[in-house]
C-alpha cells in the first residue's frame, strides 16, 4: 500500500465555549445553578454579586438609635464606661441596657432562621431504642434487644426472619437459647407503636388487635379473620369469609372495618422524612383578568463585573497579569450574558406554555390540553432539544401548588369530533370516575371506556388499564368494598 497525501476542503459545526456554557447553565436546575454561580463568584475576581446601594428605611432607622444612644448619658456617666460601683440597691440591668449585653436589636429585616428551629428528624430506631432504655434490661437481653431494633425497617418490620437473628447472636453470646431470645422479641413487640418488629402483614395487624382491651367489639373476629384467611379478605371473597367465620354479614362488616382501623406500616407513623423544598422558577399569577409570568427573582443573584478590577487592565500592555485579568473578564462577559439568555429563554417557554394551558389554570387536570415539545419549538423558532433542557427540574409557582414543567406536557388521544384530548386529562376523568362509584359495585376499565365514550373520547379498554395503574389506582375487584 502506498502512502500519500490528499487535501479536502469541507464545512463542520463546532460548538463555541460560550454556546457550551449557555447549553449547560440552561438544563441546570434551582440548586444546581446557585452552585455553579457561586463556583464562578468564587474564581473569578472580575465577577461580584449587585448589591442595592440605597439603605432600607430599617437600616435608617438603626443608624439613626446608634446616634440617639452614643449622645445620651445618664447619671451614672457614659454608657461606654464602666462605673467603679454600682449605686446600692441595683442590678447590672438597671445600669447597662440590654443591647450593649450582648443581645442585639431586633430589626425588620432579622427574619427567624427556620432552618435552625427544625427539631432533629427522629428516626424509628432512635424511638425504639429511647423506649429499650427506660426498661430494665440485663447486657445480655439489651445485646439481643438492640439486633432486633437494629434490624427493623422504616416500615416496622423484620428485615431479616426472627430465625436468622437468632441464628447471628448464637455466635456472639454463649448458651443463647431459642426461649431466650423469644422472650427479648416479644417485649420488643411490644414496643410503640403497636406491631413493631413482626416479620409480616398477619403478625403486625395480629399484635395491634391483641393490644387492643379484650372488651374490643369483634376483637375475636377480627383476631380469627387475620391470622386464618387474611388472604380471602386481600381477594374479597365475602361468601367465603361469612362461611368461614360462621357470621353474619353485618358482623362481618363490622369485624373489616375494625380491621381496617389498623396500621399495616407502624413505622411510618414514627419515621419523619426531611421536608424538601422546591424553589419554583416562574410565578404565575392572575393579574386584571390575565395570567402573569414572572421571573423568580431569588433564583440568581444580580452579577457584574467588579468596576474597580476592569478598570485596571492596560490597554496595550501585554505582561502576564495584564493578560490573565483580560481573560478573566471575557469569561465574566461571557457567563454574564449566558445567565441572561436563561432566564430570557426560560420566561419565553413559561409564557408559551401558560398561554396554550389557560383552561388547565382555570378548570385543573380535566381541561389540560394535549401539548408536545415541538408545539413550543416551532412557536418560539427553537429546537426541541433546548425546550428539553429548559423544562428539565424546572418548576412553575401557581395559585394551585408548584408544578414541575414537564407536567403540561402530555400525549393526545383522538375525540368524536375530530378533535384532541391530553392524557393529562383522561387521567383526571379516571380519578374523578372512581371518587364517585359505588364502593359495592366498583367501576370497570370496559365501563370507564364507555362513560368517556359518551363525553366525546375515544379511548380503548387498555389504555384506560394502563392510566390506571399509572395513578396507582387498583383494579375494579380490588377497589369493592364491603362499607
Amino acid at each position: 500500500m502506498k502512502q500519500s497525501l490528499q487535501l479536502r476542503m469541507g464545512q463542520q459545526l463546532s460548538m463555541t465555549p460560550q454556546l457550551q456554557q449557555a447549553i449547560k447553565l440552561l438544563q441546570l436546575s434551582t440548586l444546581d445553578l446557585q452552585q455553579e454561580i457561586q463556583q464562578a463568584l468564587d474564581s473569578n475576581m472580575m465577577l461580584e454579586v449587585m448589591e442595592d446601594e440605597s439603605p432600607t428605611l430599617n437600616e435608617q432607622k438603626i443608624v439613626e438609635n446608634k446616634v440617639d444612644t452614643t449622645d445620651r448619658i445618664s447619671s451614672e456617666g457614659s454608657q461606654t464606661d464602666l462605673p467603679d460601683e454600682l449605686p446600692t440597691d441595683s442590678s447590672w440591668e438597671d445600669v447597662f441596657d440590654s443591647v450593649q449585653m450582648g443581645s442585639a436589636p431586633a430589626t425588620g429585616n432579622d427574619m427567624p432562621d427556620f432552618e435552625v428551629q427544625r427539631s432533629k428528624a427522629v428516626s424509628l430506631q432512635d424511638h425504639l431504642l429511647w423506649q429499650m432504655e427506660m426498661l430494665p434490661f440485663t447486657d445480655r437481653d439489651r445485646a439481643m434487644a438492640m439486633a432486633i431494633v437494629d434490624s427493623i425497617d422504616r416500615d416496622g418490620y423484620l428485615s431479616s426472619p426472627a430465625a436468622e437473628i437468632y441464628q447471628g447472636l448464637i455466635e456472639q453470646l454463649e448458651e443463647l437459647e431459642e426461649d431466650e431470645f423469644c422472650a427479648v422479641l416479644h417485649r420488643v413487640q411490644y414496643f410503640d407503636p403497636p406491631g413493631v418488629a413482626a416479620e409480616d402483614l398477619k403478625g403486625c395487624l395480629g399484635m395491634q388487635l391483641l393490644q387492643l382491651p379484650v372488651d374490643t367489639p369483634f376483637r375475636t373476629e377480627a383476631l380469627e379473620l387475620v391470622q386464618h384467611h387474611l388472604d380471602l379478605l386481600a381477594s374479597q371473597e365475602i361468601a367465603k369469609l361469612i362461611k368461614r367465620l360462621a357470621i353474619s354479614e353485618h358482623k362481618l362488616i363490622e369485624t373489616i372495618a375494625l380491621i381496617r382501623s389498623l396500621d399495616p406500616m407502624p413505622g411510618r407513623a414514627i419515621e419523619e422524612g426531611k421536608s424538601e423544598y422546591v424553589i419554583p422558577d416562574l410565578f404565575v399569577s392572575k393579574v386584571n383578568g390575565k395570567w402573569l409570568v414572572e421571573l423568580n427573582p431569588d433564583i440568581a443573584p444580580r452579577l457584574r463585573v467588579n468596576p474597580f478590577y476592569s478598570g485596571l487592565i492596560k490597554r496595550g500592555d501585554n505582561s502576564k497579569d495584564n493578560v490573565s485579568m483580560k481573560e478573566h473578564l471575557q469569561e465574566a462577559r461571557w457567563f454574564i450574558k449566558s445567565l441572561h439568555s436563561r432566564n430570557d429563554t426560560l420566561l419565553r417557554v413559561g409564557r408559551s406554555i401558560i398561554e396554550r394551558q389557560t383552561e388547565f389554570l382555570e378548570h385543573g387536570a380535566i381541561a389540560m390540553k394535549p401539548l408536545v415539545l415541538r408545539d413550543i419549538a416551532e412557536e418560539l423558532e427553537l429546537h426541541e432539544s433546548t425546550i428539553s433542557r429548559v423544562t428539565s427540574q424546572k418548576y412553575m409557582h401557581l395559585p394551585n401548588g408548584v408544578i414541575e414543567f414537564k407536567y403540561f406536557f402530555s400525549s393526545h388521544v383522538s375525540t368524536v369530533g375530530g378533535g384532541e384530548c391530553s392524557a393529562t386529562a383522561i387521567r383526571a376523568f379516571i380519578k374523578e370516575l372512581v371518587s364517585h362509584e359505588n364502593p359495592h359495585k366498583p367501576l370497570s376499565d370496559s365501563k370507564m371506556a364507555e362513560l368517556l365514550k359518551e363525553k366525546g373520547i375515544n379511548v380503548a379498554r387498555r389504555t384506560i388499564a394502563k392510566y390506571r395503574e399509572t395513578i396507582s389506582i387498583p383494579s375494579s375487584s380490588q377497589r369493592k368494598r364491603l362499607l
